[in-house]
């Protein structure tokens, strides 16, 4: 019998003794509870083998699956942020749990810390109503990964597209459409190491794309599609200015942004006995990825239609993932049983700057907008995170006539150290300031600075820091630690009343102590502005995007929800084509070739009016 997750099937046998022989057995099971049945205990939504085989899916990620969940909506639940969710794994916690840019492991680089044909269930639950489930006001996610049977099997895949495959046209316009390559390729093998004792499931896979580093081209005047403001002239003049003081900036234009990432699981499935189960499951994942200096968070800072990067002043960023976690399923009698699950993770995330040290360089043009950006990235200073993440839980289950009683406990704790050091490489002399905070009003400006001795000193002096090697070093433990009961009871076949109780301790262990000796090291603390439109007309521009609105006219002064502008009104189809093909190579062997073709927002392709998403812009075109 197989089980789709998170539903409970109940089967009323009745067995009597007979010395007659039996020519065939035939068991009927009527499902007549359906989705809405007396086994849920708040909205969830199940995605099985059939729609993760069937469904689309570009980047084949579990987020292409759980947005089959009403109220999701871009790694969204309910309108919460995504790192109000908690990710699972068979079980066990799965997050990223210093929370930087993505709630998932490996999110950072786009990378997916399972791999899809690794997965064989995934749950997706926004009230569960389970004292054993917590740590979420979003969604629970948890993924199942596959087992190996006494049936060896096997697959060998690869996808592949490019932006030929991409769409080209938007409201009947022409739009620029960047180069793209990438392909993923894997395998996966699953059988017996002892027949209906042991079992092993592998499966491996890497994928490499390659994009276009800065979509926008310098002005030259050609009227191309894809031109910005920012003159050619003045990207060669601070390109050579800061070349002449012995600074590569890296090129402005043509340069490619590159994506890698390799991933594997391995999982063994024990039948100890009749009586235990024991599971151990390892998987890694060895991500990174090429990035432009950060868009937005000092300022807007492109790459746009206003503002260019030089090359150099991106980062590449790089999570590297190792974590194992084993789980014991023992049962002592007929109506009690345990489960106990135990895992760590250890998550190595760092940056790889592609500059030399030097100082942020920020050149406006002249009118307070942000025109070229060069230099070292700021946040990717010595930026290093190590987390390490221990965790245990305990379930007791008993039954009793219509009662199902589960009592349990769990423990998690976190072991975070973080360098960051955003003003490290910032610099001040009498002529002024250039680094993170600090911006040139104009190219003359900056050009007098790269003669005048401040930028040739910044230079000097951030080559000093590094040198040094003396970084800040952050470092935070702590954990959380629970106690529950909960009693499910059947009052009739119809009627199911579950109550419980749960009991969360925050532990904190020593982070007080670490946190006062960061206080007590003396460290610059800029002085940081809210956000403000360097030019009138976008202050206009964004209170007109607003005005159009139905949604957020009628919420001014007002907490909007999340993406609550675009739902519940917001749609794409997307369509899948899939075609079998069935290779007899015995009696009882056969071989599967599949070929799929995955277009997402085909609505698009039909009529470029469709499927389209409204969002403002900070800047002018």
């Amino acid at each position: 019998m197989f089980l789709t997750l998170g539903k409970t099937e109940n089967l009323a046998l009745i067995l009597t003794p007979d010395s007659a022989q039996l020519d065939e057995v035939v068991l009927t099971v009527n499902n007549a509870n359906g989705v809405f049945g007396s086994d849920r205990t708040g909205a969830e939504t199940s995605v099985g083998r059939k729609e993760l085989t069937t469904l689309p899916t570009i980047s084949r990620s579990a987020a292409d699956f759980t947005r089959l969940e009403p109220t999701a909506s871009n790694g969204s639940f309910g309108g919460r942020n995504d790192q109000f969710n908690n990710f699972s794994l068979d079980g066990a916690i799965f997050n990223n749990p210093f929370g930087l840019d993505a709630a998932t492991p490996g999110g950072q680089t786009n990378a997916q810390p399972i791999s899809l044909d690794a997965i064989d269930q995934l749950q997706v639950s926004t009230a569960p109503y389970d004292v054993t489930q917590s740590g979420f006001t979003g969604a629970s996610v948890n993924a199942v990964t596959k087992s190996g049977s006494n049936e060896f099997k096997g697959t060998v895949y690869g996808f592949y597209r490019n932006e030929d495959m991409t769409g080209s046209k938007i409201k009947g316009q022409d739009i620029f459409v960047p180069s793209l390559t990438q392909q993923q390729t894997g395998f996966s093998v699953g059988g017996s190491i002892v027949k209906n004792k042991l079992f092993f499931f592998a499966n491996y896979e890497q994928d490499e794309r390659t994009d276009l580093g800065q979509s926008w081209l310098p002005n030259t005047g050609s009227g191309a599609i894809n031109e910005s403001v920012v003159s050619e002239s003045d990207l060669i003049a601070v390109q050579n200015a800061l070349a002449n003081l012995g600074y590569n900036t890296g090129a402005y234009q043509g340069f490619t942004h590159d994506s890698e990432s390799s991933k594997g699981i391995f999982k063994l499935d024990w039948n100890v006995n009749d009586n235990n189960q024991l599971a151990v499951i390892y998987n890694w994942l060895d991500a990174s990825k090429d990035k432009p200096a950060h868009p937005s968070a000092l300022g807007v800072r492109g790459p746009s239609a206003t503002t260019l990067q030089f090359q150099n002043s991106g980062y590449q960023i790089n999570n590297k993932l190792n974590s194992i976690q084993i789980e014991l399923n023992s049962r002592f009698s007929d109506n009690i049983s345990i489960k106990f699950q135990a895992g760590y993770t250890h998550f190595d995330d760092f940056r790889n700057p592609m500059s030399s040290p030097a100082p942020a360089i920020t050149i406006q043009n002249g009118a307070g907008q942000n025109y070229i950006i060069a230099g070292h990235e700021p946040f990717s200073i010595n930026n290093v995170l190590d987390q390490k993440v221990f965790q245990f839980s305990n379930n007791m289950t008993i039954s009793r006539a219509n009662h199902t009683y589960t009592a349990g406990v769990s423990f998690e704790k976190f072991e975070f150290d973080n360098s960051f050091n955003l003003c490290a490489y910032g610099y001040a002399n009498d002529n002024g300031y250039v680094g993170a905070f600090g911006a040139f009003g104009s190219v003359s400006d900056f050009l007098a600075a790269s003669t005048n001795g401040l930028l040739e000193e910044a230079l000097a002096n951030a080559q000093g820091v590094k040198d040094a090697d003396s970084w800040a070093l952050a470092e935070t433990n702590v954990g959380q630690l629970a106690f529950y009961l909960q009693d499910e009871w059947d009052v009739n076949d119809n009627f199911k009343l579950t109550y419980g109780l749960r009991f969360d301790k925050p532990l904190f262990f020593d982070s007080a102590d670490k946190a006062q000796e960061v206080i007590d090291v003396s460290f610059y603390q800029p002085e940081i502005q809210l956000m403000d439109f360097p030019v009138a007309s976008e202050a206009v521009a964004f209170d007109n995007y607003i005005a159009q609105d139905d949604y957020l006219s009628g919420r001014r002064g007002q907490y909007a929800e999340r993406y609550g502008a675009q739902a519940p009104w917001r749609g794409r189809w997307d369509v899948k084509f899939l075609q079998d093909y069935e290779i007899k190579i015995s009696e009882n062997k056969t071989n599967t070739i599949q070929f799929s073709i995955d277009v997402l927002n085909v609505g698009n392709l039909i009529n470029s009016d469709w499927g389209l998403v409204q969002q403002p812009k900070m800047y002018l075109q």
